[in-house]
This record gives C-alpha cells, structure tokens and sequence, in this order.
C-alpha cells in the first residue's frame, strides 16, 4: 500500500459527497455489492477515473468456518479486485454461516489453536485465487468463548505469520474489545505486528445495556481518534478510512469526521 491517507468507505447513499472530497486518494467498497461482471456504478467509476485507489472489502467469505471457503465467493472476490484494479483485498476473521445456514452477522471464533488451523487453511484457499494481497480484519466481539487459549494479539499474530497476510486493523474495534472487556486498548497495540498493517478503519458507536456496540452508524467519539493518535505514534498506517453504514449524517457531518481523523493521525486534510 502507497501512502494514501485519509479515505472512506464507499456507499451509494454518499456517493455525492465522496465524490465532493478533492483530496481523496483511498476509498473502500463492500465487495458483495459489485457486480463482477456488469458495469460499475458511476460514482465508483467516477473515482476510478480520478485515480483514486478503490479496495474491496469481503463479508461473507467466512475465513473463520470450520468448512472450506465457498469457491464462487472466492471468485468473485477475485474478479471484483481485478475490475477495480484494487492494490489489495480485505476480509474478516470471523465466521458467517455452518452447515449451509447464513449468520447474516460476523461473529467471533473461539482464540484457540484449532480455530487458527481453519482460518490459516481458509486464508491460504483464499489467497490461492487472488490477483491481489489480501488483509484480515479482526472483528469488534461482544463476548469471548470460554475455552479461549491464545490472547487476541497472539492469535491473530499467529494467522498473519502463518499465511503472510496483511492486517485491516479496525480500531473502533480495538476499542470496542477492549471496553467490553475492561482492557487498556494501547495493550493491545503493542503486541500487534503494526508494520504489517495495510489501512486502518474509523468508526462511531453507542453503548446499549452496558456493552459498547461497534455500530458504524454513530459518530466516531473522542477516544478512539484518541487512539488513532496513539496508533499514528507508534506507526502510522499507509491509510485511515471513516467507516459509516447507514444513518448517514449531513455532509458537513461527515467532512468534519474526516477532518478529525486526518487531524487525528497527522495526514493532510481531504476535504
């Protein structure tokens, strides 16, 4: 990944206002919503034409399923990173369905050996197919499974190290762990190889009966661009992206959301 700065996740509800930023040179699109083989849409096409670099990123492969990933998802995971001529790929380290049933959520996966067995195997399938690197996010997890053997940052170091894959660090999700769990965040941080990171999500919350919900729908709060700094100081990611999934806010909202992550990690304004 080149140095892009500060982008954002691409939805058609905001394509006006992406479109609007004349700084932005990265910006994210939810990979199952592009048509492999149709035309894109032209708000996407429109960035690409700017040159900005446009990433896919993957909810349904489901790395973390004791079954094999599907072969269609594979490739068309694929096929949307070479239509897109994407510098890279993203995932999740989390599982979506088993036994032929959809979740239709990511959900966690117990931190044991055997899990980053199936992931490792998953990853490597996954890998096998892509014209591109692929990047692993970790997920914002509203419990952990009792026979947990490895830390998160253990786990999840052992994934990389294993398949030579990127890391998607969520940092709303760095924090919402952590509160949930009554952890210090920045421990986290400093176990994790931040050298490997590719970019980096931003996102808002709420707290509902006394968890903290990773909702992508809230406004992202103070102590998790505090944590961008925190991040940017130990090793500033090639990109930072705001991450908004529905309940979009007025367009001076969202600018003044980019403003703070760029002021927040030390990266040129986009706006």
């Amino acid at each position: 990944m080149a140095d892009y700065g500060v982008g954002i996740g691409w939805r058609p509800e905001i394509a006006g206002v992406v479109a609007g930023l004349p700084g932005l040179r990265f910006a994210e699109v939810v990979a199952e919503s592009v048509h492999a083989h149709g035309d894109l849409s032209a708000g996407l096409a429109e960035l690409l034409a700017r040159g900005v670099a446009v990433v896919p990123h993957g909810v349904r492969l489901s790395l973390g399923g004791a079954e094999p990933v599907e072969p269609h998802r594979v490739e068309h995971l694929a096929a949307v990173a070479g239509k897109l001529g994407a510098p890279l790929v993203s995932e999740h380290i989390a599982f979506v369905r088993a036994g032929g049933v959809e979740v239709g959520h990511l959900l966690p996966l117990p931190r044991s050996r055997e899990a980053v067995d199936a992931v490792v195997a998953n990853v490597k399938r996954t890998q096998a197919e892509l014209p591109v690197p692929l990047a692993l996010e970790p997920i914002a997890a509203l419990f952990d499974w009792p026979d947990d053997e490895l830390t998160e940052a253990d786990f999840i170091t052992e994934i990389l190290d294993q398949t030579g894959a990127l890391l998607l660090l969520d940092i709303a999700n760095v924090y919402a762990n952590a509160r949930n769990r009554g952890e210090d965040p920045l421990a986290l941080l400093d176990r994790l190889p931040l050298e490997r990171v590719a970019y980096v999500h931003v996102a808002g919350g709420s707290e509902h009966q006394g968890l903290y919900h990773d909702t992508h729908t809230d406004a992202v709060p103070v102590e998790v661009l505090d944590l961008v700094t925190a991040l940017c100081e130990r090793q500033r990611p090639p990109a930072l992206m705001l991450e908004r999934d529905g309940d979009y806010p007025p367009a001076a909202a969202l600018r003044a959301e980019l403003d703070a992550i760029a002021a927040a990690s030390g990266y040129p304004a986009v706006t």
